[in-house]
């Protein structure tokens, strides 16, 4: 900040999502957001800002949430088409295809150019590059204006993202008659100048990629233009922290969407722990539906569900319950990282605390 005065910032310092929707809101331009690797803050330029606290109205951490408890829950997974290509049962890709069969538009996150940014589309071709999960914070920055226009042009639009996405995107959209949402299971997320940092240190220069995956079925592992960065059965450093909730913004160990009330219409996640053994090495989704949009799209997908147990469903996924755990290990991971250690070094001197 300027000559010692206080940085002004949205919400709470350091408990920034990074959902993007104050930039979008602000008239004035006054708003950038700074990733510190550790945390993000949407940092206000006071010279501009004339407090009309329109980035508060929309900040997902200065508002209640409105949620809903799930009221149906399965597991199951789409026909093999879809689900042999996707990193998990499909379920996402079935209901994104439905979707814009049915002359909607989806929103949601894809890698291009170097970015993990959001696009919305009717186009089919566009949206296969919404599936496969994504370790890292994404940028849905100016997405949320894109929608809006489409809803005011009584659009059909379906939003795909994470819980405080989901959430942001509730707070811009006033009128939520034709907007549908899902919400993505979700750990936490590091900083994209991770992934940057450790895919620049085993040789690539992310901006030049044509695609980057961080798992199949259940294989973990950065897979970078179809090529696996370390052999079959190893995980890369990465993903090792990843996996590990080691390497996540701050505000993601205080997450306030780690509950079983969720802000979406449907969740997904995996289904661990499921007794569908021989299926689960094609993948297979945990689906909740909290509302009647989410039953209605849900239904047309044409998915195959069973049931599950959802005390058993909720206990294999914590997110359901709580947020990840702050740890020692994860205060040294940054400490290191901070200090100019490269990635390997960093994990391999942290596993050793």
């Amino acid at each position: 900040a300027m000559n010692g005065e206080k940085m002004k910032t949205v919400c709470q310092l350091n408990m920034c999502n990074g959902c993007m929707a104050c930039l979008e809101k602000c008239h004035r331009n006054a708003i950038k957001i700074k990733d510190e690797l550790k945390y993000y803050n949407a940092v206000i330029e006071t010279e501009k800002c004339v407090e009309c606290g329109l980035c508060t109205s929309v900040c997902p951490r200065e508002n209640d949430i409105d949620t809903n408890r799930p009221r149906w829950w399965y597991q199951g997974w789409a026909d093999s088409k879809i689900r042999d290509r996707a990193s998990s049962g499909g379920v996402a890709s079935a209901l994104i295809q439905t979707f814009i069969g049915n002359g909607g538009y989806v929103a949601s996150c894809l890698f291009k150019n170097g970015k993990f940014i959001f696009e919305v589309t009717n186009e089919l071709a566009v949206a296969r590059k919404f599936s496969g999960s994504k370790y890292v914070k994404s940028n849905p920055e100016r997405i949320y204006g894109k929608i809006k226009s489409l809803l005011d042009d009584n659009e059909k639009v379906l939003f795909i993202g994470l819980p405080c996405q989901v959430a942001a995107v509730n707070n811009y959209i006033k009128d939520k008659k034709n907007l549908y949402t899902i919400d993505l299971i979700c750990h936490g997320t590091p900083s994209v100048k991770l992934l940057e940092k450790y895919i620049d240190e085993i040789g690539y220069d992310i901006n030049s990629l044509n695609d980057i995956k961080f798992r199949e079925k259940n294989n973990y592992g950065l897979v970078i233009n179809g090529k696996k960065v370390l052999r079959e059965g190893v995980i890369d450093h990465y993903l090792c922290s990843f996996l590990e909730s080691i390497n996540y913004t701050d505000n993601c160990y205080y997450c306030q969407f780690a509950t079983f009330e969720r802000v979406s219409d449907i969740t997904l996640g995996d289904s661990w722990g499921t007794e569908y053994k021989e299926q689960q090495k094609k993948g297979i989704s945990l689906i909740l539906t909290q509302t009647k949009k989410g039953k209605e799209i849900q239904e047309a997908a044409g998915l195959e569900l069973k049931d599950i147990d959802i005390d058993k469903a909720i206990s294999n996924n914590h997110q359901l319950s709580r947020p990840s755990e702050l740890t020692a290990k994860r205060k040294k991971f940054f400490y290191l990282i901070n200090k100019g250690v490269d990635y390997k070094t960093t994990i391999f001197l942290y596993q050793g605390s």
